[in-house]
Formats: structure tokens, sequence, C-alpha cells
């Protein structure tokens, strides 16, 4: 199974980039612990110093859409999500957060990759 390299974007509010740095700096270990277990790998987010955050990551798996149920199912990640939602603004016209709806995070189109 080829590894999928994932990408995606959001928008962090100004006044949010302390609490957003801080909260990254210190994760907690139950939202750790589902990314692995979600077969996410080399997970990374990115800011541009304009508001926008890009994140990428590899998902190693063989069921993307079951492992983000099981994402979606963990109450300490939704928790996380809640949390840092309200420090963002979704791209995603009709998003209103990580655990419902269309993605929060706009996904990215991938137009060149080289190992």
């Amino acid at each position: 199974m080829p590894v999928r390299r994932i990408a995606q974007i959001v928008h962090l509010k100004p006044s949010a980039l302390a609490a957003y740095k801080e909260c990254h700096a210190n994760v907690w270990p139950e939202v750790l612990q589902q990314i692995k277990e979600c077969n996410i790998r080399d997970y990374s987010i990115f800011y541009d110093n304009d508001r926008t955050l890009f994140a990428t990551f590899k998902y190693v798996g063989d069921d993307f859409e079951g492992d983000m149920e099981k994402m979606k199912a963990n109450p300490k990640v939704r928790e996380w999500w809640a949390m840092t939602d309200d420090m963002q603004d979704s791209p995603t016209p009709g998003a209103y957060g990580s655990a419902e709806g269309p993605s929060w995070w706009k996904p990215l189109e991938e137009v060149f990759y080289t190992e």
C-alpha cells in the first residue's frame, strides 16, 4: 500500500497565535496516541505569518475514512478540536467544526512530488 500524502490549510485568528503555539508545544498525549493509531505519520503544521496554517502528513493505513471516523469518535480528540477550532476560521464553505460537517481544514490538491 503506497503512502498517501495529505496537505490542508485553515486560517488562524490573529489574536490566537500565542495560544495556538502554546497548545501545540504541549499536545495532549491522548491526541498524539490517537493520531498514531489512525495511521498518521510525519505530521507537521506550519504558519505563514499571514493567518494561514498549512498542515501536511503521511497516511500509511488502508482505510483513511475509517481511521478518520475513529479519530472523530475519541472524546479527548473532540475536546482538543473544540479548543483549537475556536482559534481558527475555516476556508471551507459550510464548515462549522472539525468533528462534524464538511472538512474544517481545506484539503489541497498535490500537483508535484519527487522523492
